[in-house]
């Protein structure tokens, strides 16, 4: 007699456990991380460690008022994650306190007013980057600019001292410390979207110190540290492709049908693919499990209209990164994509209601 047992459907692949999957995020996050504390100072590492700190802060907070376990809660890492998503969108001198606000706001409203981790509807780390950014405008939008722009070289302990007290230990605040030649310097995007409404051309703009000859300096260097993370992670199959494809792709597409349309007044492709968050945005927030449309199609649906919300939003839009926002946006139309998307029980059908 045969040793093969016969077993029921459904027949699925046992999947990764959420800790290790968590886990395999942070670790690809890391090149990523180094590289942009590397342009931008120990700030960014700051920032990093207090919004996970908080998380993690938060999440016990939770459990102990709801009287559940909480190391088992905390050891699946997802409260980690959303922390340290959060710290890199930071600005990386941003004052402590805001990163305290929307690492709370993260974990305690957007995670679990709805329930907890599995039941929220929007990913937390962007709609706690939202809450501040409309909250907080002047100073979310206070990028520092990278190391080797600055005239003067800002020491770690200086850095320290601007997210905790506004100041360096000098005295100069980050306006000053950020201003280049009377002039402070805007990210690529920002500078791109500032420059092209004054009526100058891309191509004029993209002469400018900030960009580096390509799409900004520090932020090329970032956004490739973050796709081959990216690329890691789908690698090892903690994430399917078809979400980064599907967003990059059309972005990608948008972005070179209106270069073609109106090449002077134009975002150029690269300007778009590799500054601000494209990357990270891709592979480590679109890709959320919980806030993410579930089936292949769907993910290749919902990926295509966050990277179209995120070309209009930079190109029409009143911000010139537009992930967050996007992704938000995109959040509500995943039961919707879900419904029309995801594959049916064999049998389902008009027959099967009778």
């Amino acid at each position: 007699m045969s040793n093969n047992k016969i077993q029921s459907s459904p027949f699925v692949r046992t999947p990764l456990k959420t800790n290790t999957l968590m886990f395999w995020v942070i670790l690809c996050l890391v090149p990523g991380l180094l590289v942009q504390s590397y342009f931008f100072g120990i700030g960014t590492l700051v920032q990093v460690l207090l919004a996970s700190l908080m998380a993690i802060f938060s999440e016990a907070l939770v459990m102990i008022l709801r009287k559940r376990p909480v190391w088992a809660t905390l050891s699946d890492n997802s409260a980690l994650v959303t922390g340290v998503l959060i710290g890199l969108a930071m600005p990386a001198y941003a004052p402590w306190w805001i990163t305290i606000i929307g690492s709370s706001f993260a974990i305690l409203v957007v995670k679990h007013l709805y329930g907890g981790l599995g039941h929220n509807i929007f990913n937390p780390a962007m709609a706690a980057y939202v809450l501040l950014l409309v909250s907080f405008p002047v100073t979310m939008t206070s990028w520092m600019p990278p190391q080797s722009l600055l005239t003067e070289s800002l020491s770690s302990v200086d850095g320290i001292s601007l997210i905790f007290s506004s100041f360096t230990l000098d005295g100069f605040s980050i306006k000053q410390i950020a201003s280049i030649d009377g002039h402070t310097i805007a990210t690529p995007l920002d500078e791109m979207k500032t420059q092209l409404t004054l009526g100058f051309t891309s191509t004029e703009i993209a002469s400018h110190a900030v960009f580096g000859r390509l799409a900004g300096i520090g932020w090329q260097w970032i956004n490739l540290a973050y796709l081959l993370g990216g690329l890691a992670l789908v690698y090892l199959k903690v994430i399917r492709w078809h979400i980064p494809v599907g967003f990059l792709g059309t972005l990608l597409l948008l972005s070179l049908l209106s270069s073609a349309i109106n090449p002077d007044h134009s975002i150029p492709t690269l300007i778009q693919l590799f500054s601000g968050a494209t990357m990270i945005g891709a592979f480590f927030i679109l890709t959320d499990p919980v806030s993410a449309a579930t089936s292949n199609r769907g993910r290749l649906i919902y990926a295509s209209l966050v990277a179209l919300l995120v070309f209009v939003i930079r190109n029409y839009g009143g911000y010139p990164d537009a992930i967050a926002f996007a992704v938000l946006l995109s959040n509500m139309a995943v039961p919707m994509i879900d419904h029309f998307t995801k594959p049916r029980v064999y049998g389902y059908g008009e027959g099967s209601k009778k």
